[in-house]
């Protein structure tokens, strides 16, 4: 589909390579789950001449849905790049994941495009799904545009969604168009747009470029205030565009895309445009804006702490993953320099490199500066490397998302276990917002992500890539006991089997600690009760008797003291001695009165205010203690509530969390302390333990 003609396109119909854009770009479509990414992204490649065909995400063609996961799902589930060109330039558009549990994929995308494409539906209700997205690009400075998709429904208030959007936004919104409708009304259907910088109407034509026509009456005093509105909000930046406006003065367009670009690459305002992706409306427009207004690479290599202009060749690593023929292949970013075949970055040398369309990898034999480049058979360079010739530099990338939803793990078959692990640890370094981790206290293999479908999308990996089989299994609390009230005890082992036999005998005390203060074991043997090489063996056997108490779970919490004890000179061992300090340890505990301790963790929640009361009711059902919430800092219109809750209560609490706030609220946790369980729910924990283990 050719581009439509453009007044700033002069230069491209004339001599494309006058224009100063020689070096790559590159766009990330970011937004929620079912905006419309995807679709967008098809035809901006079928808009550009790179495909010419779009495919469809319910048929499953789509470049941007290429893995057998998306296409099960019908979503994306990791990024996709491609290459294309338009009006001879290159442009590099990475397609991301929109739910939220994929959302690492996104983040890693954004941090080394040149600028970020929100995608976003025109109901204003939702807006407050893109809040999360926005405040990532601005805490990271990240130059960014709204595509508000999906306009060609009726009943589209746009200035409802412009709205709905500026409330969550740092950053003045700037609307760049204005809609041409086919009635007087404004839910009609729209028809085309208005520029509102170079004052000219374009009516949508299906299957064909925007046609140029005469700017509609009824369109006049809409599109003046909309382009004032515009003007006051580049002048906020611009003295001199400040003071022609205070004297009635009309800026020359010139001066008006000047500030456009200028305030982008600074990310101090946010653009706002419209269309259809499934009907190619406004794709050509968006093309336009980015063509004239994106910043170029060199203001994202700066944003990343590289000096473009120098002549070491410096590559960002921002996607990991590994591929069957080709093992760790890394997609990099060239931030300074050229990389070519045959060049070292740090301890790893190129060869293979390719120029990435979806799944598919073309041959490259240079990388220049601002191009994204495929690097296959790399062994030592990881997601966030910034990397040099000489080895790697200070990164800043960001650090991956905190996990907020777990399982357990169990293999089928004996043997696997191995293969487990260097597969998990594969969809890892795939995938930052994933990690895996041998629990101490239980035993279990648990694996960590961002939610129910992010995990499912993993195991799904590991049956069809690894081929394994994987049982998954709740993850069990991390329970244990202490005691009451002080104890003492006798433990005496003797055995005769004839020869030597086994003799050991230790009398111990027992008292409780405060809670979270483990374990402490002492000794005031007077008169060679029990020689001095043996009570070291009574402690290992206190220690070893410890791993499970008379309900079922390891001991904490505890002061022993031995206090007396008997040997005998040839039937004592260090292993009666062990012997004997289990026996007394497992009476001393008997006697104390165990009580069950379950784990309570801290959580800082993070929602939109208008969810708060949701979710401090949510808090409430699941035993937790609010302990206070407040505006959250940074985040104009959210809070943050202060909680403690049982590990126990929280295991799909990310999804009911999702429920109530459109899918924003997110948390963080950490430990907090142990805490008495009593009455039926301690009964109910004890039984299910000493109930036989049921696969």
């Amino acid at each position: 589909m050719p581009p439509s003609k453009d007044p700033k396109d002069k230069a491209d119909t004339t001599n494309p390579l006058a224009s100063p854009r020689h070096v790559p770009r590159c766009a990330a479509l970011i937004g929620p789950y079912s905006s419309g990414k995807t679709s967008l992204f098809e035809s901006l490649l079928t808009a550009t001449g790179r495909v010419h065909r779009k495919g469809s995400v319910r048929d499953g063609t789509t470049i941007g849905d290429a893995t057998a996961e998306a296409r099960e799902r019908q979503m994306s589930t990791e990024m996709t790049v491609a290459q294309t060109r338009y009006l001879d330039e290159e442009w590099h558009f990475i397609d991301c994941p929109g739910s939220v549990d994929f959302a690492q994929d996104s983040r890693e995308a954004a941090m080394i495009c040149d600028v970020a494409i929100v995608v976003v539906e025109p109901d204003p209700t939702r807006a407050m799904i893109a809040a999360p997205i926005l405040k990532f690009l601005d805490r990271n400075r990240i130059p960014h545009l709204i595509f508000i998709n999906k306009t060609d429904h009726s009943g589209i208030r746009l200035r409802d969604s412009l709205d709905a959007l500026q409330s969550i936004s740092e950053r003045p919104l700037v609307l760049r168009e204005i809609p041409i409708r086919d009635g007087k009304g404004p839910d009609d259907t729209i028809t085309g747009f208005v520029d509102v910088v170079s004052e000219r109407a374009y009516q949508y034509l299906e299957g064909q470029p925007s046609k140029l026509i005469t700017l509609p009456a009824n369109a006049k005093e809409r599109e003046a205030e909309v382009r004032d509105e515009l003007l006051e909000a580049l002048a906020d930046f611009d003295d001199n565009l400040l003071e022609q406006i205070l004297e009635d003065q009309t800026p020359a367009r010139e001066t008006i895309y000047d500030n456009l670009e200028r305030d982008l690459a600074k990310d101090l305002i946010v653009p706002v445009f419209f269309g259809s992706a499934e009907h190619d409306h406004g794709i050509i427009r968006l093309l336009k804006a980015l063509r004239h207004e994106a910043p170029n690479a060199d203001v994202c290599a700066h944003r990343l702490g590289v000096e473009p202009q120098g002549e070491v060749t410096a590559v960002q690593i921002f996607k990991t993953v590994h591929l069957p023929h080709a093992g760790r292949f890394c997609y990099g970013r060239v931030l300074s320099g050229q990389v070519k075949n045959g060049d070292t970055l740090g301890r790893d040398k190129i060869a293979g490199m390719c120029q990435v369309f979806g799944d598919k990898h073309e041959k490259l034999d240079i990388g220049t500066f601002g191009s994204i480049v495929g690097l296959p058979r790399i062994d030592h360079l990881r997601t966030g490397s910034l990397c040099t010739a000489d080895g790697e530099m200070d990164s800043l990338w960001p650090d991956p998302l905190p996990p907020l939803y777990e399982t357990g793990l169990e293999v089928t078959k004996p043997g696997d276990d191995v293969k487990l692990t260097e597969a998990l640890r594969h969809l890892c370094e795939q995938d930052r917002s994933l990690s895996f981790v041998h629990s101490d206290d239980t035993g279990q293999l648990v694996l960590r992500g961002h939610g129910d479908i992010h995990l499912q999308v993993a195991l799904a990996q590991l049956r069809t890539r690894y081929h394994l089989e994987i049982e998954t299994r709740p993850v069990e609390t991390a329970y244990q006991e202490t005691v009451r009230k002080p104890a003492q005890a006798r433990g005496r082992y003797k055995k005769q089997t004839g020869g030597h036999g086994q003799f050991g005998d230790a009398q111990i005390e027992l008292k409780p600690l405060g809670r979270g203060e483990g374990f402490s074991f002492n000794e005031r043997i007077v008169g060679g009760a029990i020689p001095r090489q043996y009570i070291p063996a009574v402690e290992k056997g206190v220690r070893d008797a410890m791993r499970s108490g008379p309900l079922g779970f390891p001991v904490v919490d505890i002061a022993v003291e031995l206090v007396d004890g008997s040997y005998h000179a040839v039937d004592s061992s260090d292993q009666a001695f062990q012997m004997a300090g289990r026996i007394a340890i497992a009476d001393a505990l008997k006697e104390g009165q165990s009580v069950l301790l379950e784990p309570i963790e801290r959580y800082a929640i993070s929602i939109p205010s208008e969810f708060t009361s949701k979710a401090q009711r949510l808090v409430s059902t699941r035993r937790g203690q609010i302990l206070g919430f407040s505006a959250k800092d940074g985040w104009q219109g959210w809070d943050e509530i202060d909680v403690q809750m049982p590990a126990s209560e929280t295991g799909d609490m990310v999804m009911e969390l999702r429920s109530l706030t459109q899918g924003t609220g997110f948390f963080t946790r950490s430990f907090s302390h142990m805490q008495e369980l009593t009455g039926k729910q301690a009964d109910m924990v004890v039984n299910a333990r000493q109930k036989p283990h049921r696969k």
